[in-house]
């Protein structure tokens, strides 16, 4: 309207070069002035003929463009290229599809552009505006960081994958150096009977021949001969299983057999000279859980019933020397190898109790577990070693939720770390302390329908620096597969192959087929299956005058089988 009225203006008075603004309201004389405010130039409308003047140059554009092109990225509308604000017409708002512009503009645009983003051309419509609520918006470039990401996973990986690798690799050339020291050994006295042979008679030569074939059949390798089943309990309760070096004896917990007379658990010794039941010693008042001799001490059991104690036997006096009280039932136990004072019980709460037995009172600690309040099915000690893979000490206490080894740091510091099993259905831990592996059994489940024992390695970070806490941890390295049915928690075993010096046999009980499964640690391969008439709940190896044996307890039966 304004314009209009200058241009009227201007065409009334022709003769004068200025036009006149014309206010919409008149001032009466005398009355204040209003102040002045900034209105925008207005450029008068050349005449006809004349030249259009040149535009002035604009001064606020450039400013803007270059400031979005520095630093207003993120901080402006991609419309107006002015810069959004917190509040007011020109407040952050955004579309459906994630572009940012100013209130205003955004709006002005869906309404006479059409129903598109400017800057996707996507649909969008006046509802899908949704105001926001920042101040400032800056989209930063982490497209190195995810590629840093992926090249890291990737990296460990390959790591996790030569790490097992490696240790295959080292459980295969252990096997292979020691097949190959037998080799040589037996190439050796070969060299020798054939010199004796050429240089003996006839007679000689043949007794000579004789006893070579002897000698090739028996590195073929050998295995377990049934020697004699013990009738150890006629109604049944027996549960775990224990060898006696010094006494020659096994020691196989039991029920009472005169309940009347002596009630509660015990266990009864086996002599492993005659292989008889010869006596039985009253210990617990409930089932006994857990056995253990000691190395050091003379001829102490330690055992753990579900009566809430734990209590040290003298099997040289048949009598209970000594008993602690524990807050809940014990499950199982076991001694410390690195320090003869020192016992572990492990309770139906996941934790494990520490006692020193010159303390008579009490505990001295306890070690809880952060991850699992499952019952300790299975303590397990291992020694420290000069080993460069795994050289240090500690307890390794497993439950139906995993595995936690507690590192001997000293004489009353535990450090936890949390191995890295499967987080269900383990129901065993073993470990052979030589070779530094463990052997984790786990029951039948829905991903894996076959009872499986897993062969681990176990390993530990190198120590760098003082700021670094090394991690201990284990790696898979066989599985062996049984048979479907695991419904109680049996013990297995892991030890020296007494055929081959070097390897190892792993053995379990199967309790789909009622037997004790025989395997070959280094190949996989099953070797023997062991029958039993009920399912084995415990298995021990055992050496008596230079010969090995293997017993298998069940419910009732004790069997030892001779390896020949």
């Amino acid at each position: 309207d304004l314009l209009f009225r200058l241009v009227s203006g201007s065409d009334a008075n022709s003769g004068s070069g200025s036009p006149e603004v014309i206010s919409d309201s008149e001032e009466e004389p005398g009355s204040p002035q209003p102040p002045p405010t900034h209105a925008p130039s207005l450029v008068p409308c050349p005449a006809a003929g004349a030249a259009a003047p040149a535009p002035a140059p604009s001064t606020s554009a450039p400013s803007a463009v270059q400031d979005e092109g520095d630093d207003g990225e993120g901080e402006t509308c991609t419309i107006c290229f002015e810069p959004w604000t917190t509040s007011g017409g020109h407040r952050l708002a955004a579309l459906r599809c994630g572009h940012l512009f100013g209130h205003t503009c955004i709006d002005r645009w869906l309404r006479g552009q059409g129903d598109k983003c400017p800057q996707c051309n996507k649909r969008a419509k006046r509802t899908d505006i949704v105001l926001l609520y920042a101040r400032k918006v800056r989209a930063l470039d982490n497209s190195e960081q995810e590629s840093l990401k992926r090249s890291l996973e990737e990296e460990q990986s390959l790591r996790r994958k030569a790490e097992l690798e490696s240790a295959q690799y080292r459980l295969q050339l252990q096997v292979m150096n020691d097949e190959n020291g037998k080799l040589r050994r037996e190439a050796q006295e070969l060299r020798r009977l054939a010199a004796l042979a050429t240089a003996g008679s006839s007679s000689q030569s043949q007794g000579t021949s004789f006893s070579l074939s002897q000698r090739q059949e028996s590195s073929s390798g050998g295995h377990y001969v049934f020697s004699k089943a013990v009738l150890v309990s006629p109604k049944g309760g027996c549960r775990v299983l224990s060898y006696c070096e010094p006494l020659s004896c096994l020691l196989a917990s039991q029920p009472s057999p005169n309940p009347m007379l002596v009630p509660g658990c015990g266990v009864k010794k086996i002599s492993t000279v005659n292989l008889k039941a010869c006596q039985y010693i009253p210990i617990h008042a409930t089932q006994i859980r857990g056995l253990s001799i000691s190395r050091h001490q003379d001829n102490l059991l330690l055992s753990g019933a579900l009566d809430n104690t734990v209590k040290l036997t003298s099997l040289l006096t048949n009598t209970v020397v000594q008993t602690y009280t524990t807050e809940r039932p014990v499950w199982s136990c076991c001694w410390s190898h690195d320090n003869n004072n020192y016992i572990y019980a492990g309770l139906t709460n996941g934790s494990v109790l520490v006692y020193d037995t010159r303390d008579t009172s009490t505990h001295v600690q306890q070690l809880v577990s952060d991850q699992s309040r499952c019952p300790v099915a299975s303590l397990t000690y291992v020694p420290r070693a000069a080993s460069s893979v795994f050289p240090c000490g500690g307890l390794i206490a497993g439950s139906l939720e995993g595995a936690c080894f507690w590192e001997q740091v000293d004489g009353s510091t535990y450090r936890p770390h949390m191995l890295p099993l499967e987080t269900s259905g383990c129901t065993d831990i073993q470990v052979e302390p030589e070779s530094r592996h463990c052997l984790v059994t786990y029951r039948p489940g829905r991903s894996n329908p076959f009872l499986r024992c897993v062969l681990m390695e176990l390993n530990r970070t190198p120590q760098l620096d003082d700021t670094r806490v090394p991690v201990c941890s284990c790696v898979p390295v066989q599985t062996f597969t049984a048979g479907s049915c695991c419904k109680l928690l049996n013990k297995n075993a892991v030890f020296r192959n007494p055929g081959k010096d070097g390897s190892m046999l792993v053995c379990a009980g199967d309790e789909a087929s009622n037997s004790t499964m025989v395997w070959d640690a280094g190949s996989g391969a099953l070797l023997q299956k062991l029958p039993a008439d009920l399912p084995v709940l415990d298995i021990c190896p055992f050496e008596v005058n230079q010969g090995h044996y293997l017993a298998s307890l069940t419910e009732k039966m004790l069997k030892v089988y001779k390896w020949e």
